[in-house]
């Protein structure tokens, strides 16, 4: 019932247990709270907060448009209902490095397990888009430096995210992966690695857990959990599926009721009134008052 019983302090620790595990775990993108639950309950390791989703959702563009104050109250919503670890992509940190600093201190106040913060240039742009521009080692590094001094946790996960393969190629993601750890990065996610042998070149170049973004319509093939292992993958995010797939369903139910004048031939494929109320948790709440859920699920609605 409410939130998670689970402190971001052992949502933090069983992070750093799975990325040592050897074995790759899977986020899925929740993109909103009860998502979360969902992928909780269908047994995935984590939850995955995208900028992307967190942008999309506001009707806004992912470019750097959103801010801390909206990703970390949004993402501490989501992270608040699910025992899982809550990963959240917080673009290139909000800022210079005192900004930074603040981001890593806002983010753990709102119960994250970890977030990522990228060395691309604000405004940013999605990681799988042509035309990305990089700041430089010392702006990158620096980003880092300061969010790992910033975290009072010291299980906060600080993962760093390069897109310096699509400016300068994956020999230039090598070195600037060994930069970004030097710098304090627990973890590394390289985005946009165009097949597997860039990650297995990830992989080679640092001792860190690393990251696979995979997303759909992407510079990425959509490889499965075991060909990703078998090149050191630690982790697998999925930062968008989920809500494509949702609003893909909603943009053909709304054309469904224009066309007919009712929702009818869509109800097969909603989620049922039995099946929500029982992700929400709705019996428990009547422990607390019984006149809450005193009554019954007419139908299989």
């Amino acid at each position: 019932m409410l939130y998670s019983k689970t402190t971001p302090e052992q949502k933090r620790v069983a992070l750093r247990q799975m990325l040592a595990s050897g074995t790759i775990q899977q986020f899925p993108g929740a993109f909103n709270p009860l998502s979360a639950r969902l992928i909780e309950e269908k047994g995935f390791a984590g939850v995955y907060i995208s900028g992307a989703v967190l942008a999309n959702d506001l009707g806004l563009p992912d470019i750097g448009l959103t801010t801390l104050t909206e990703v970390a109250t949004r993402a501490g919503q989501i992270a608040r209902m699910t025992d899982l670890p809550s990963l959240v992509d917080a673009d290139t940190g909000f800022g210079e490095p005192m900004n930074v600093a603040r981001s890593i201190q806002e983010l753990e106040n709102a119960g994250l397990a970890g977030c990522h913060i990228e060395d691309q240039f604000n405004p940013k742009r999605c990681g799988h888009l042509d035309g990305k521009n990089v700041v430089d080692l010392d702006t990158a590094t620096k980003r880092i430096r300061a969010a790992a001094d910033a975290r009072r946790d010291p299980n906060f996960l600080i993962m760093a995210r390069t897109d310096i393969r699509a400016v300068d190629g994956i020999e230039a993601a090598q070195d600037r992966a060994r930069a970004l750890v030097e710098a304090g990065a627990d973890a590394i996610f390289p985005e946009a690695m165009r097949d597997l042998t860039e990650f297995q070149a990830i992989r080679d170049a640092v001792d860190v857990p690393i990251l696979a973004n995979m997303t759909e319509f992407g510079k990425s093939d959509l490889f499965t959990v075991d060909q990703l292992q078998s090149v050191g993958v630690n982790m697998v995010i999925y930062p968008v599926t989920l809500l494509r797939i949702a609003m893909g369903a909603a943009e053909r139910t709304l054309e469904t009721i224009k066309a007919t004048g009712s929702q009818e031939a869509q109800v097969e494929n909603m989620l049922t009134r039995a099946r929500l109320y029982e992700l929400v948790d709705y019996e428990a709440y009547n422990h607390f008052d019984t006149g809450v859920f005193n009554f019954q699920i007419p139908g299989v609605h």
